[in-house]
């Protein structure tokens, strides 16, 4: 119930010094009491914050992964040299990509999964845009006929949908490696003690999470693995150019190859 003023207790000027002694203490602790509340609350929202955004980088990585792997998939049909039209479109990529993140993750974005929060399907979906971007820009070049080797292949795929995401998005995605073919992916002095660091720890490494700059701003790495089919380009005998006019490095199967570096700041929103 509400009290009115006159409830109140009446005191004369003498007794104001009384009751400053016995109302101050009172009023001190409930405005300590609710700065804690509110501290508490903040830290909760902070925390929570970044929660989603590791959540948001992860699955970013995961989804770019995907359509690198469904590049390699297809990668006898784009240079298959006997076929004129291949049937590799942006919705036949955008239906595969689809599938893979699903089976990567459990996650179906088609159904707008409640589980994730709005700005991070947002981000998904215009990574999914800048994906079918890329492979509809590349349409020409994956079905001319009588050219085997079109160099479009899961590493271009993945440099030129990063690139057309960052621009129009405050999250950066790179793909990276110690040494790379593309000086577009060359590593930051961040990515390069990373990358040095997974190149000593067994494959199947988990990403690594990290918030820097006082917590304002996630890096995440997560690391990629030479499969056999990457050999081709990339194996023995090394120093012997391959088949798109680079060296090879030499590596094996399972070695480090590189990583996807996401870089996101807590208000990307």
């Amino acid at each position: 119930m509400t009290r009115d003023s006159a409830d109140w207790p009446k005191v004369s000027k003498h007794d104001s010094v009384t009751e400053a002694v016995i109302i101050m203490p009172s009023q001190l602790l409930l405005s300590l009491s609710i700065t804690a509340l509110l501290l508490s609350g903040l830290t909760s929202l902070a925390h929570a914050g970044q929660t989603e955004t590791e959540q948001a980088a992860e699955l970013l990585a995961t989804f770019l992964n995907a359509g690198r792997v469904v590049v390699e998939q297809n990668q006898s049909l784009i240079n298959d040299p006997r076929k004129g039209d291949k049937g590799f479109t942006p919705e036949v990529f955008e239906r595969s990509v689809l599938e893979e993140f699903s089976r990567q993750t459990h996650i179906n974005l088609r159904a707008s999964p409640s589980s994730l929060p709005s700005s991070t399907q947002a981000l998904l979906a215009l990574l999914l845009r800048s994906s079918k971007e890329v492979v509809a820009d590349a349409q020409f070049v994956i079905n001319q006929r009588g050219i085997g080797y079109k160099n479009f292949i899961p590493a271009t795929f993945g440099s030129q949908a990063a690139r057309k995401f960052s621009a129009r998005s405050k999250v950066t995605i790179k793909q990276t490696a110690l040494d790379p073919r593309n000086l577009h992916n060359a590593p930051d002095a961040y990515e390069r003690k990373v990358l040095l660091r997974l190149a000593t720890q067994p494959t199947a490494s988990p990403p690594v999470i990290e918030w820097v700059d006082g917590g304002t701003t996630l890096r995440v790495m997560t690391p990629l693995y030479y499969s056999e089919d990457c050999l081709t380009c990339h194996g023995s005998p090394k120093g012997i150019l391959d088949i798109s006019g680079y060296p090879r490095e030499g590596a094996q199967a399972g070695a480090l190859a590189g990583a996807i570096s996401i870089h996101i700041p807590l208000d990307h929103r």
